[in-house]
């Protein structure tokens, strides 16, 4: 059905753009990128002829693009993390709507302006943790909202990787990003979890940070050495979260670590009636007739020979329900109230890591 266009305008044109939103919007095909803009002008000109039209304007500074652009409707903030706090005020406060990649922000501070000037505004914003969409999560979180699981009141937040630090971009740099797997993955895993649980009223955090492999060469990394001059930030971090219920997470993240524990985005619950995870595809354990009982869902519908049950992958799901709820007032998936405790909590354990100390919460 042919819907009227979203007018956006990109901000950020490097790996998460490419890699991510770029080709989402283009595959939905109800955007119309009014305008790109980058630091570096040849990014933005080759998001303009991969995905933009002949009428799409060129920037390499953010605030141009809002003062001229009247007609965008919604910007897309896909830069390094430290710019995604003033970038976002400042776009809602020029009367747009918000896509900000994850995580939110660099601190929590910057993210709790953001939410302020959401609330100011009136102006949506949307952070940009897809892996809710994915069938496994939304299975999940079914199953958490009808009581399925009970009580759910011990959590793991998985995010490990044995050797895959990336390479490119800023990623290793501590000032542009504030940190390393814990802000980069681990966010993802932390933001799953909590939203499984429904529970964002942390009480505690306590933190352990480590940069043990970062100094190594021969890494046999999945993108080849990394540059140890560079590398400034943790290659991998764990937290020990206890809520004010008495539920307890703890999160693993890891970019380096000699694991084959490896599992990236993803969840384990326990709960007074069962428990699931997402080791082996999504699993769920619980006890029927005095037995103990393992059911794996059958998330890929498949049923008949010319039909096998793929569905929209989560990018291209967050990019509808974004357009749905700018245009046609739809839930908004992803609360910025729930984005800001996840970088409330991957502050504390950065913070708890550096003093040695547990952080306590009001």
């Amino acid at each position: 059905m042919r819907m009227e266009k979203l007018k956006i305008g990109i901000v950020g044109c490097g790996g998460i753009a490419n890699g991510k939103h770029l080709p989402a919007i283009k595959k939905n095909g109800n955007f119309e990128i009014v305008a790109v803009c980058d630091l570096i002008e040849e990014r933005a000109l080759k998001a303009k002829k991969e995905y933009g039209t002949e009428n799409t304007n060129v920037y390499t500074d953010y605030k141009q693009l809002l003062e001229q652009e009247k007609e965008i409707e919604a910007v897309y903030v896909l830069t390094p993390n430290r710019s995604h706090s003033f970038i976002s005020i400042d776009a809602m406060k020029a009367g747009k709507h918000v896509m900000c990649e994850k995580p939110m922000a660099k601190t929590y501070a910057d993210a709790k302006a953001m939410v302020e000037t959401a609330k100011e505004t009136g102006k949506i914003l949307n952070i940009g943790y897809q892996n809710r969409y994915r069938p496994d999560s939304r299975y999940l979180k079914a199953a958490c909202e009808n009581g399925d699981l009970g009580e759910v009141y011990y959590a793991k937040a998985h995010a490990i990787r044995r050797r895959a630090v990336p390479t490119w971009g800023v990623f290793l740099n501590e000032e542009e990003q504030g940190g390393g797997p814990l802000i980069d993955i681990g966010t993802h895993a932390l933001d799953l979890t909590l939203w499984m649980m429904d529970n964002y009223e942390p009480a505690s955090v306590t933190g352990s940070v480590f940069k043990k492999l970062g100094d190594q060469k021969n890494t046999a990394n999945a993108w080849g050495d990394w540059d140890r001059e560079k590398f400034t930030v943790e290659d991998s971090a764990f937290g020990f979260i206890k809520m004010k219920d008495g539920a307890t997470i703890v999160l693993e993240a890891s970019w380096a670590l000699n694991s084959l524990d490896v599992d990236e985005a993803k969840t384990s619950l326990c709960g007074t009636k069962a428990g699931a995870d997402m080791k082996d595809g999504l699993r769920i354990n619980t006890v029927k007739y005095n037995k103990q009982v393992t059911e794996k869902p059958a998330l890929d519908a498949a049923g008949v020979a010319f039909y096998d049950g793929e569905g929209e992958d989560a990018p291209d799901v967050e990019q509808d329900v974004f357009y749905n709820a700018v245009k046609n007032g739809g839930e908004q998936i992803v609360k910025p109230e729930q984005a800001l405790v996840v970088t409330q909590l991957l502050e504390a354990i950065y913070k708890s890591a550096e003093t040695g100390k547990t952080i306590y919460f009001d």
